[in-house]
Protein backbone atom coordinates (compact mmCIF):
# COMPACT_ATOMS: atom_id res chain seq x y z
CA UNK A 1 0.00 0.00 0.00
CA UNK A 2 1.28 3.47 -0.89
CA UNK A 3 1.82 6.02 1.82
CA UNK A 4 2.11 9.74 1.25
CA UNK A 5 5.06 11.84 2.38
CA UNK A 6 4.72 15.64 2.47
CA UNK A 7 7.45 18.19 3.13
CA UNK A 8 7.78 21.94 2.68
CA UNK A 9 10.62 24.39 2.20
CA UNK A 10 10.83 28.16 1.71
CA UNK A 11 12.73 29.30 -1.38
CA UNK A 12 14.07 32.82 -1.85
CA UNK A 13 12.48 33.39 -5.26
CA UNK A 14 9.01 34.01 -6.68
CA UNK A 15 6.65 31.09 -7.35
CA UNK A 16 7.00 31.53 -11.13
CA UNK A 17 10.76 30.92 -10.92
CA UNK A 18 10.25 27.80 -8.78
CA UNK A 19 7.71 26.45 -11.26
CA UNK A 20 9.98 27.24 -14.22
CA UNK A 21 12.89 25.29 -12.73
CA UNK A 22 10.70 22.39 -11.57
CA UNK A 23 9.20 21.78 -15.03
CA UNK A 24 12.52 22.01 -16.87
CA UNK A 25 12.90 18.23 -16.63
CA UNK A 26 15.74 17.92 -19.13
CA UNK A 27 18.02 19.93 -16.84
CA UNK A 28 17.36 17.74 -13.76
CA UNK A 29 20.60 15.76 -14.23
CA UNK A 30 22.54 19.04 -13.75
CA UNK A 31 21.19 19.63 -10.25
CA UNK A 32 19.19 16.64 -8.95
CA UNK A 33 21.95 14.29 -7.82
CA UNK A 34 20.01 11.01 -8.12
CA UNK A 35 18.67 11.76 -11.62
CA UNK A 36 21.12 10.44 -14.20
CA UNK A 37 19.17 10.90 -17.45
CA UNK A 38 15.88 12.45 -18.57
CA UNK A 39 14.05 12.13 -21.87
CA UNK A 40 10.85 13.99 -22.68
CA UNK A 41 8.92 11.36 -24.63
CA UNK A 42 5.80 13.45 -25.36
CA UNK A 43 4.93 17.14 -24.97
CA UNK A 44 1.55 18.80 -24.45
CA UNK A 45 0.11 21.54 -26.69
CA UNK A 46 2.11 24.17 -24.75
CA UNK A 47 5.40 22.29 -25.19
CA UNK A 48 5.61 21.06 -21.59
CA UNK A 49 6.68 17.50 -20.82
CA UNK A 50 3.62 15.26 -20.74
CA UNK A 51 5.39 11.87 -20.61
CA UNK A 52 8.91 12.01 -19.23
CA UNK A 53 11.29 9.05 -18.85
CA UNK A 54 13.88 9.06 -16.06
CA UNK A 55 16.92 6.99 -15.20
CA UNK A 56 17.82 7.45 -11.55
CA UNK A 57 19.99 6.00 -8.80
CA UNK A 58 17.82 4.26 -6.20
CA UNK A 59 18.64 1.76 -3.49
CA UNK A 60 22.07 1.03 -4.91
CA UNK A 61 20.95 0.43 -8.46
CA UNK A 62 19.82 2.23 -11.59
CA UNK A 63 16.06 2.39 -12.12
CA UNK A 64 13.97 3.69 -14.98
CA UNK A 65 10.45 5.04 -14.84
CA UNK A 66 8.08 7.18 -16.89
CA UNK A 67 5.83 9.84 -15.39
CA UNK A 68 2.77 11.54 -16.86
CA UNK A 69 2.39 15.20 -15.87
CA UNK A 70 -0.78 17.19 -15.24
CA UNK A 71 -0.58 20.98 -15.39
CA UNK A 72 -4.20 21.80 -14.42
CA UNK A 73 -2.92 23.85 -11.45
CA UNK A 74 -0.02 25.53 -13.33
CA UNK A 75 1.80 27.71 -12.51
CA UNK A 76 0.71 27.33 -8.88
CA UNK A 77 1.73 23.69 -9.08
CA UNK A 78 1.64 20.48 -11.08
CA UNK A 79 1.27 16.77 -10.44
CA UNK A 80 2.37 13.46 -11.90
CA UNK A 81 1.50 9.79 -11.95
CA UNK A 82 3.60 6.76 -12.76
CA UNK A 83 3.05 5.33 -16.23
CA UNK A 84 5.64 2.56 -15.90
CA UNK A 85 8.64 1.73 -13.76
CA UNK A 86 10.96 -1.18 -13.12
CA UNK A 87 11.07 -0.89 -9.32
CA UNK A 88 7.83 0.79 -8.33
CA UNK A 89 4.11 0.23 -8.74
CA UNK A 90 3.28 3.81 -7.81
CA UNK A 91 5.24 7.06 -7.88
CA UNK A 92 2.67 9.83 -7.81
CA UNK A 93 3.26 13.34 -6.57
CA UNK A 94 2.54 17.04 -6.54
CA UNK A 95 4.53 20.25 -6.32
CA UNK A 96 2.75 23.38 -5.05
CA UNK A 97 4.24 26.89 -5.14
CA UNK A 98 2.67 29.45 -2.78
CA UNK A 99 3.89 33.03 -2.40
CA UNK A 100 5.39 33.56 1.07
CA UNK A 101 6.58 37.14 1.58
CA UNK A 102 9.47 37.70 -0.83
CA UNK A 103 9.82 33.97 -1.46
CA UNK A 104 7.85 30.82 -2.12
CA UNK A 105 6.63 28.05 0.11
CA UNK A 106 7.21 24.89 -1.94
CA UNK A 107 5.22 21.81 -0.92
CA UNK A 108 6.15 18.38 -2.27
CA UNK A 109 3.82 15.41 -1.80
CA UNK A 110 4.90 11.94 -2.90
CA UNK A 111 3.17 8.55 -2.82
CA UNK A 112 5.37 5.54 -3.46
CA UNK A 113 4.54 1.85 -3.71
CA UNK A 114 7.48 -0.38 -4.52
CA UNK A 115 7.34 -3.61 -6.48
CA UNK A 116 9.43 -5.30 -3.80
CA UNK A 117 8.45 -5.48 -0.15
CA UNK A 118 10.39 -3.32 2.31
CA UNK A 119 9.90 -2.89 6.05
CA UNK A 120 7.75 0.17 6.78
CA UNK A 121 10.53 2.05 8.55
CA UNK A 122 12.97 1.56 5.67
CA UNK A 123 10.35 2.64 3.14
CA UNK A 124 9.39 5.78 5.11
CA UNK A 125 13.05 6.77 5.46
CA UNK A 126 13.59 6.32 1.72
CA UNK A 127 10.51 8.41 0.90
CA UNK A 128 11.57 11.14 3.31
CA UNK A 129 15.08 11.16 1.80
CA UNK A 130 13.69 11.46 -1.75
CA UNK A 131 11.37 14.34 -0.85
CA UNK A 132 13.86 16.16 1.39
CA UNK A 133 16.67 15.91 -1.15
CA UNK A 134 14.42 17.04 -3.99
CA UNK A 135 13.32 20.13 -2.07
CA UNK A 136 16.84 21.09 -0.99
CA UNK A 137 18.22 20.58 -4.49
CA UNK A 138 15.34 22.54 -6.06
CA UNK A 139 15.90 25.40 -3.58
CA UNK A 140 19.62 25.48 -4.36
CA UNK A 141 19.01 25.50 -8.12
CA UNK A 142 16.29 28.17 -7.98
CA UNK A 143 18.31 30.44 -5.69
CA UNK A 144 21.47 30.02 -7.81
CA UNK A 145 19.85 32.12 -10.51
CA UNK A 146 21.04 29.72 -13.20
CA UNK A 147 18.80 29.95 -16.23
CA UNK A 148 16.38 27.23 -17.12
CA UNK A 149 15.10 26.70 -20.60
CA UNK A 150 11.37 27.30 -21.01
CA UNK A 151 9.55 23.98 -21.42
Amino acid sequence: MAEQTTERITVGAPPERCYEVAVDFELYPEWAKDIKDVKVVERDAEGRGRHVEYRAAAMGRSVTYTLEYDYAQAPAGFSWTLVKGDLMKRLDGTYRFDADGDGTRVTYELSVDLALPLPGLVKRRAESRIVGSALKELKKRVESGQPSTPS
